[in-house]
């Protein structure tokens, strides 16, 4: 689908370097936006902007942690400065040592790095680039998981960072209507041709892989989403099209998280 009015915005997509994030810029990209993402990795970053500049010249890369604060900032305000300010915010990905496991046996540090990549890392953006969105309205879309709505043993930590994501969403959506900002999220549970998909199913057996081999029994279409499917539906929560969409998590999942199968 094309969005017209997605021509003279900014966008500003965090963890960008590949998996979802990328697939939400390339949308975003051959839409007409001008597209600013984030990595930490210099050397993701620019081979995600070679590929990006094949469908448009208007991308370009920052980089940063956007788990830490003062990164965020520094990200939010160079996307700012080289753009003349910021329209939408997709807040998506996530560092690879946080997985899945038992409660019991993660480590004082693990349960920091959590909230960190999972919960600071999408927030914070938002937070950096509020002073720019509110100037001309804006849309912000986060990307959670259904971990947030549904207990599974195994992801007590990312399910209560899951639940906050929803939580600001609404919250948020609330708060920043005043400004015409309209604020939702996606939430997945297993995304095909990802890189968390090849870090699960990729090495070697483990409680992760154990856990996701089960659920990737129950999808009701038979396969998982693709990042392709996910993000169709995160560029249209930040377009037009999605107007009177405000304080909404949509689940992408193929129905997996609605129960009952």
């Amino acid at each position: 689908m094309q969005y017209a009015d997605f021509e003279n915005k900014v966008a500003l997509v965090t963890g960008a370097s590949g998996g979802l994030g990328l697939k939400v810029a390339e949308k975003l990209a051959a839409n007409g936006a001008t597209v600013f993402i984030n990595s930490r990795s210099a050397d993701k970053a620019e081979q995600a902007v070679a590929s990006l500049r094949a469908i448009s010249k208007k991308v370009d890369y920052v980089l940063g942690d956007c788990g830490d604060y003062a990164s965020a900032v520094k990200v939010a305000e160079r996307a700012a400065a080289l753009n003349g300010g910021i329209d939408i915010v997709v807040s998506s990905g996530a560092q690879a040592e946080v997985r899945p496991m038992p409660f019991a046996e993660m480590t004082g540090a693990e349960v920091v790095s959590a909230f960190h990549s999972r919960m600071f890392a999408r927030i914070f953006p938002v937070h950096a680039a509020v002073p720019y969105l509110r100037v001309r309205g804006g849309a912000v879309v986060m990307v959670g998981t259904d971990a947030g709505r549904h207990p599974t043993p195994g992801e007590s930590v990312m399910g209560a960072v899951g639940a906050g994501v929803i939580l600001m969403t609404k919250a948020l959506a609330k708060e920043f209507s005043r400004w015409k900002i309209r604020v939702n999220s996606v939430s997945l549970t297993l995304t095909s041709d990802t890189p968390s998909w090849e870090r699960i199913f990729g090495g070697d057996k483990n409680f992760q892989s154990k856990l996701f081999t089960k659920l990737a029994e129950k999808f009701p279409s038979g396969r998982p989403p693709t990042a392709e499917e996910v993000a169709r539906v995160a560029v249209f929560l930040a377009s037009e099209e999605a107007a009177q969409v405000t304080g909404q998590t949509i689940s992408v999942n193929g129905g997996l998280s609605f129960g009952g199968w």
